[in-house]
């Protein structure tokens, strides 16, 4: 009964915040109310914008940045994570639910929270069942080249809003046709203000801090001021337009913003709606938990923490869930603003909590003021964040490290660009692994010899090393499974053609992590032929793991000799007479 009990209690969700709760003291508080003033002045502005990229009111950015805040610190285990809309998911969002509804209607925003209620609920099921080890099947060229290709998507969908245009397109290549086309009608005002506010946000990122130093202000005061340039930039933008009567010239502002507190709402319940959802909901919680693990981990790993991924499922689960019933769309951990909550000092996911509480006042008190906010402004503040997270240097670097890193890196950048971001993941992916599989059906196969003097055995082609005629030794550099075990079969069939004195193949498995049924088969259809030949096949150094699964097959019943411990030991045993070439002594007996 105590056991049931047990395993019932490890299916359920943990919850983190008894941990760090019970050690929460005042100077704890203070470096979280810190840590939070300077991320809700951050997140205000970006809230609003990725609604807007993602085709919904701005509000509904504001709505997104609550409750996932306070579930998440209940649920996470990164102290310093701040869970809220980012830019991919946006565009991703705008992308799945772009084919169901019309943007900026009540219906397109349903089909969102629907959206997040499904992604919620595929993380929420991800982390009960302990599947966080799926998300490695997504290398970090892939998915360095899908945010890089993400970001310059995003980027040119802002372009039409800097210049005051209509230009749609569903992907890199239409978007540029359309813009090019559209060019002659910019709206002069609107290009002013959208190209002004970028150039001042590109320079707020590195230079005003720096400056504001050398005028004698403090680190940490000029580090807040400096993270307030995106809300300096909407302040200043939105007065000019209200006293300048912008909008009366025809510059788009953000208009009426809804005050109140996050509404209470419901996912649609549309079975077909749900499949038509399913897929794109899927990648969407995939990439979002892989970018929040990779932000968690290496920020965590600063200060010695560590993350637990499974239960990081549970966490962003449990905060887009929370996210669909209050009128919000899918979030994730944001890298920005996750490392600023990071540098300004959070020790804890209650500065998270202060944070939400920080975006609900501005939801009550603060959206009258954003009437006048010009939509340009927002488009710069995407532009500058987005353009952050593209790197191109990744082409160059896998080029020069690692061929198929680079093809994966530029099929998935490509892909994305052209056919857009739900595309470009999967496609990237599935090069991968196809490499992958391609790699691994070509093992490194090496016929190695005793390097003189020691017990070690290297490459005959790479080291000067002995060998005895009557024995091929054979390294294999990889597990033995499906897709390769034929090409060990082929490789140990040329040898045996080519040494007509040959008398013992031993297979040094040292690098052996795992044998499957197939490459098992292969191993036995190996040993059949050599005994046949007259030829027996030896094991050495087989991991333990394998031993255990080869113990009971017919492999071990027809081997000639022992499953030796060392490969030196197997060739003392074999062949003594190369030992006493260089004077080794003794020989040893398995």
């Amino acid at each position: 009964m105590r056991a049931a009990a047990k395993k019932a209690a490890s299916l359920l969700p943990s919850l983190p915040i008894l941990g760090w709760g019970r050690q929460y003291g005042r100077e704890t508080l203070i470096s979280d109310l810190v840590a939070a003033l300077i991320v809700t002045i951050m997140l205000i502005p970006q809230s609003l914008a990725y609604a807007l990229l993602a085709g919904l009111p701005p509000e509904v950015g504001l709505y997104a940045s609550v409750a996932p805040l306070l579930l998440y610190a209940v649920f996470g285990t990164s102290r310093v994570l701040a869970v809220g809309p980012v830019a991919v998911v946006s565009l991703m969002t705008a992308a799945a639910i772009g084919q169901h509804a019309v943007a900026g209607t009540p219906a397109y925003w349903a089909v969102a929270i629907t959206l997040a209620f499904l992604s919620g609920a595929i993380l929420l099921l991800m982390g009960v069942l302990r599947l966080g080890f799926l998300a490695n099947f997504l290398s970090h060229p892939v998915i360095s080249g899908f945010i890089s290709a993400s970001g310059l998507l995003i980027a040119a969908s802002q372009l039409k809003t800097l210049m005051g245009v209509k230009a749609e397109g569903h992907n890199f290549i239409e978007l540029t046709q359309a813009l090019i086309l559209q060019a002659p009608h910019t709206h002069g005002l609107t290009l002013v203000v959208g190209v002004l506010a970028t150039a001042f946000l590109f320079w707020v990122r590195k230079g005003l801090k720096p400056l504001l130093i050398r005028l004698g202000l403090k680190a940490r005061l000029a580090d807040v001021l400096a993270k307030a340039g995106p809300v300096a930039a909407i302040a200043v933008t939105t007065v000019l337009a209200w006293a300048l009567d912008w909008k009366g010239q025809g510059l788009k502002v953000v208009g009426n913003v809804p005050q109140g507190l996050p509404p209470l709402t419901l996912p649609v319940w549309d079975l077909a709606l749900w499949q038509s959802l399913a897929v794109p909901a899927l990648l969407i919680s995939v990439v979002g938990f892989v970018e929040s693990v990779s932000v968690g981990q290496t920020l965590a790993a600063k200060r010695r923490q560590r993350i637990e991924p499974n239960q990081e499922l549970v966490a962003l689960g449990a905060s887009n869930l929370s996210a669909a019933f209050t009128g919000g769309f899918p979030v994730t951990g944001g890298f920005a603003r996750s490392v600023v909550n990071f540098d300004a000092g959070a020790q804890t996911p209650a500065a998270g909590v202060y944070t939400a509480v920080g975006i609900t006042l501005a939801s009550l008190f603060l959206t009258p003021a954003l009437h006048f906010l010009p939509q340009a402004t927002l488009a710069a503040t995407i532009i500058v964040a987005v353009l952050s997270l593209v790197d191109l240097r990744i082409l160059k670097r896998t080029w020069g490290y690692s061929r198929p890193d680079f093809i994966a890196v530029l099929a998935t950048m490509l892909t994305t660009l052209a056919q857009g971001v739900e595309v470009g993941l999967v496609v990237g992916v599935a090069v991968s692994l196809a490499l992958f599989l391609h790699r691994t059906s070509r093992p490194h196969i090496a016929t190695v010899g005793l390097v003189p003097g020691t017990e070690h055995f290297r490459n005959v082609l790479r080291h000067d090393v002995l060998v005895d005629p009557q024995i091929l030794s054979l390294r294999v550099d990889e597990s033995l499974y499906f897709a390769n075990a034929r090409a060990l079969e082929d490789y140990i069939n040329d040898a045996v053609a080519e040494r007509p004195s040959l008398r013992h193949v031993v297979l040094q498995c040292s690098a052996i992590n795992d044998i499957d049924a197939s490459a098992l088969e292969s191993l036995e259809a190996i040993e059949h032929r050599l005994r046949d030949s007259g030829i027996a096949l030896h094991l050495s150094e087989v991991k333990g793991p394998v031993m255990d699964r080869l113990k009971d097959t017919d492999l071990l019943r027809h081997l000639q000799g022992p499953i030796f411990l060392t490969h030196f030991q197997a060739i003392t045993f074999l062949s003594p007479q190369l030992l006493r070439k260089q004077g080794m002594g003794p020989t040893l007996k398995p």
